[in-house]
């Protein structure tokens, strides 16, 4: 999710100037840094309990404590729900308070695990003292739905009236689902396309191996990623893989096209959320908003739009990868060092559009429902997803090996990748390895995995 929303910016008086505004995101491969976002679970060290916002060991009393470190609040209207610092870096809450590290734009792969580490780092130091922990999986092993508080934003109330009126498992996504993710540059419109049919193709194979979430509600969900799943029963409007975007034509000004046809959440005005869910923003640019008549919007209005849509892959103004699972600390680099690997070096990015420029519309959606069931062992043509698995975790690895960024020991970027090509090499992801956990070590019981997988 998104940061509060600002009002203002020049008024839009064409959709012309809504193209430009995501072309204007095309930067030199010199220009092109690496932003790393992941969410995890807050918990009550004593009980295992969700935690609410407020109160001496909520989430609010832990944004409190890591202004030490040298945040600076971000508040919507009197709450604080945010931090940020001078460096571009920011943390967030999601609806069910999910805490989002969302990273600068660095320049290496290097500098992002430092970045992560350091967060971790300070996060620990605060959680400890209030009797806290923080969880990295996709989806929350015992909570109840109704279990979950939700946290003092504008904009998730609007969502919370809307998401029930267009999908079964919204509220869960918002609520119950942890992800990590990470954002892209482009060089051009024609890099941007590659790059956007290169990705979003190739999600459910992601999916597949970083599958971090077999459980629910205390018990074996019969999926490995219901995180992915519940993606697939979300608002089918702003969600998906995105079918337009490899027809032919396809560039900025047709995702464009596909943005005024989402329905709108909100406009923001004055300090607060106008619900305008469900109208359009076709409407609005032409001053007929039922939320705001006689209005046109602004580019603000706009950029609150565009966090408004959720498919697997996002365009702003830059590229976001959005299909993993939260997980532990080294899968959090391995995310992006595979993307980094795939779009940042030509060989690399060629050979992945090669590997992907011939799948059907039909595979790649059967591969979104399938894979979250499935995982790696999922049947695609006459192998598995685990054979394309192990082919884009080499062609990552030869991508980083050939950027040659190296570290204080002349080590290169491709060791982030270790993790995934070991889970590719043998099939068998992390939520089986937790499944047996379960069955065997844990004795049935769901506890355990607070102390195993928390950070």
């Amino acid at each position: 999710m998104s940061a509060p929303s600002h009002s203002g910016g020049a008024p839009i008086t064409d959709k012309r100037q809504l193209v430009e505004y995501l072309a204007a995101g095309s930067k030199p491969p010199a220009q092109w840094r690496i932003g790393t976002e992941h969410e995890k679970f807050v918990f009550r060290v004593k009980d295992h309990g969700t935690v609410a916002y407020g109160g001496k060991d909520g989430i609010q009393a832990l944004l409190e404590g890591l202004r030490r470190f040298g945040w600076q609040p971000v508040r919507d209207g009197a709450n604080l729900v945010g931090l940020s610092n001078e460096e571009g870096g920011a943390i967030s809450l999601e609806p069910g308070g999910q805490f989002e590290l969302s990273g600068a734009p660095i320049e290496t792969l290097h500098q992002t695990c430092q970045e992560v580490t350091e967060h971790l780092r300070q996060v620990r130091a605060v959680t400890s003292e209030l009797g806290l922990g923080v969880l990295g999986l996709g989806f929350h092993p015992t909570a109840r739905r109704e279990d979950v508080p939700w946290m003092p934003k504008g904009r998730y109330a609007v969502m919370r009236r809307y998401m029930p009126t267009k999908g079964k498992l919204g509220l869960d996504m918002m609520l119950r689902t942890c992800t990590v993710q990470v954002n892209l540059d482009f060089e051009s419109e024609r890099d941007m396309v590659r790059k956007m049919r290169m990705s979003l193709a190739l999600q459910p194979v992601v999916a597949g191996l970083f599958a971090n979430s077999p459980f629910v509600e205390g018990k074996p969900s019969g999926y490995l990623s219901y995180r992915n799943h519940v993606w697939t029963d979300v608002d089918p409007d702003r969600t998906g893989l995105l079918p337009f975007v490899f027809e032919p034509g396809f560039g900025f000004e047709r995702y464009v096209e596909y943005l005024l046809d989402v329905p709108m959440y909100f406009v923001y005005r004055n300090g607060q959320y106008l619900d305008a869910a469900g109208q359009s923003f076709r409407d609005f640019l032409a001053g007929r908003l039922p939320a705001l008549p006689g209005e046109v919007p602004s580019m603000s209005d706009w950029n609150d739009h565009l966090t408004t849509v959720f498919p697997e892959v996002r365009l702003k103004r830059y590229i976001e990868m959005r299909g993993a699972d939260g997980g532990p600390w080294h899968r959090l680099c391995a995310l992006p060092a595979l993307w980094t690997g795939l779009c940042y070096d030509r060989a690399a990015l060629d050979a992945a559009c090669d590997l992907v420029t011939d799948w059907t519309l039909e595979e790649r959606e059967r591969l979104r429902r399938e894979v979250p069931r499935l995982g790696l062992k999922t049947p695609f043509r006459d192998g598995t997803v685990r054979d394309i698995a192990v082919k884009v975790v080499a062609l990552a690895r030869a991508g980083l090996g050939r950027r040659r960024r190296l570290d204080s020991t002349g080590q290169d970027e491709s060791h982030f990748l270790e993790p995934l090509a070991e889970i590719a090499d043998s099939g068998r992801t992390a939520a089986e390895q937790l499944l047996d956990d379960f069955a065997t070590r844990w004795g049935g019981r769901i506890d355990p995995i607070f102390a195993q997988e928390a950070y």
